[in-house]
């Protein structure tokens, strides 16, 4: 199903989401739609092992040709099919499979409908989306319409139209949608999450997770400039997911505990409309995201959760990425360091009493402790090859091994279409709350009422090569 598809009946239900006023409790309401009949949830999704994984790449500027050479370092793939608007990306992306000394793909270019032809082939069988924003819930739909699992970067989607969309044609379809959320794989937060599920930390209270990025150096990379075209046109968090979704793994959300309101808050929009003046000579008096963007975020189980998003000022790189737990903390900027109650580290390979007065473990001693954390996926081995191939460091290689991986083993991914849905969710509910005096909005239940029929994100991880 098409989103132009979709039954007047829904896009009511979706623009009444969007218009809810407060309840009684002055929260402003929103709506969870029925699953359509004969449809089932896809949490915990499998789909039969493949011996070899048919990848076909839309999307080759920065991020999909940096995907393609990853791919070829992977074991069990097969490129078949690459796509781009421009043909000479596509042509570049081939050069890169030859000299890794793969065959050359079928080359689909020259329309931004270019994709459909791709996603209609036979000899497919994983779609990984790497085009504008704008672009991602059009071909995801269609490639899973037409029978592909899709791997969408990030953020998937930024309204609950288009959120609601994908999690139905997953659950349709039952084909993965995934989000390419490379955080999540980054090596201090993979052992974090190890920590926090064996109890080190006690029980999980708050975690803060943002994303600040100066993209002065950055902003014309961007093709046709539609990033910032994005950021004029779109409020609210437009890019939440780098620090959420590691702070939701943590939580295990929709694992046990769930998103239950937000409020969000933004501060003017003062460069933004320098940068567009700057590259069109227009006076911008439009423009919709603010330089700093806040939300806040109440779980079913009581914790919190604080999400930033800043690409405009001069703030240095920052995720943000904290988890506060009864017992220790874990924080990975401005420095990595982890803080634990000394009941509550049991194990730990350092004298404690050697750590000061605020028992912080930092440098040789933290090393220590995260190696005898160490997230079972990420073997030595495994490491050690991701630090070769790259990719942030190498956590983007971890993510497309563990897809492929969990591919060909008829698993479960680490990340699921309803992951995907309440960690985009905060564009669309932040602008609700700003636009109604920053008032609480009700997160919907993406999972229609199965939040808590999981327990902890580590069956996700349970499986290592």
């Amino acid at each position: 199903m098409r989103l132009e598809q979709l039954s007047a009946a829904f896009l009511m239900m979706i623009l009444a989401a969007s218009c809810a006023g407060p309840g009684g409790n002055g929260i402003i309401q929103t709506e969870t739609p029925a699953r359509p009949a004969g449809v089932e949830s896809v949490l915990g999704l499998t789909v039969p092992a493949m011996d070899t994984v048919r990848v076909g790449f839309v999307g080759l500027g920065m991020r999909g040709a940096d995907a393609v050479s990853r791919y070829t370092c992977i074991p069990g793939v097969k490129i078949t099919a690459l796509c781009d608007v421009e043909a000479d990306r596509v042509e570049d992306s081939n050069k890169r499979l030859e000299a890794a000394g793969f065959p050359k793909a079928a080359c689909y270019s020259g329309s931004t409908e270019a994709y459909r032809r791709l996603c209609e082939r036979e000899d497919v069988d994983l779609v990984y989306v790497c085009t504008d924003w704008k672009s991602h819930v059009p071909i995801a739909l269609y490639a899973m319409e037409h029978g592909k699992n899709v791997a969408v970067e990030v953020p998937a989607a930024a309204s609950l139209e288009d959120i609601w969309a994908l999690v139905d044609m997953s659950e349709k379809t039952r084909k993965h949608c995934m989000m390419l959320e490379n955080c999540c794989y980054d090596f201090f937060e993979m052992t974090v999450l190890t920590m926090a599920q064996k109890g080190v930390l006690g029980e999980i209270i708050h975690g803060e997770g943002s994303y600040h990025h100066n993209l002065d150096p950055f902003w014309d990379a961007y093709w046709n400039n539609w990033r910032l075209d994005f950021n004029r046109t779109h409020k609210g968090d437009v890019y939440p997911t780098h620090g959420l979704g590691p702070v939701c793994q943590v939580m295990g959300i929709h694992r046990g505990d769930r998103f239950k309101t937000l409020v969000a808050m933004e501060t003017g929009a003062v460069n933004g409309p320098k940068h567009v003046e700057a590259r069109t000579g227009e006076k911008c008096d439009d423009f919709q995201n603010g330089d700093l963007t806040m939300t806040m975020i109440s779980t079913e189980k009581g914790r919190t959760i604080l999400v930033e998003h800043d690409v405009m000022t001069p703030r240095p790189y920052d995720r943000m990425y904290q988890i506060v737990g009864s017992e220790g903390y874990a924080g990975k900027y401005p420095v990595r360091q982890l803080c634990l109650r000394e009941n509550a580290r049991e194990g730990a390979a350092v004298d404690y009493s050697d750590l000061g007065g605020e028992k912080i473990y930092s440098g040789e001693s933290l090393d220590r402790l995260m190696e005898q954390y160490r997230n079972p996926v990420l073997t030595p081995e495994l490491e050690a090859l991701a630090r070769e191939v790259g990719g942030h460091g190498g956590m983007d290689f971890i993510m497309d091994y563990r897809l492929i991986y969990c591919l060909r083993n008829g698993l479960p991914l680490d990340m699921d279409v309803y992951d995907m849905a309440e960690w985009c969710c905060l564009t669309e509910l932040g602008k609700i709350s700003m636009e109604n005096g920053n008032a609480p909005v009700e997160v919907p239940d993406f999972t229609r009422g199965e939040w808590n029929r999981l327990e902890g994100f580590s069956y996700a991880f349970a499986e290592a090569e």
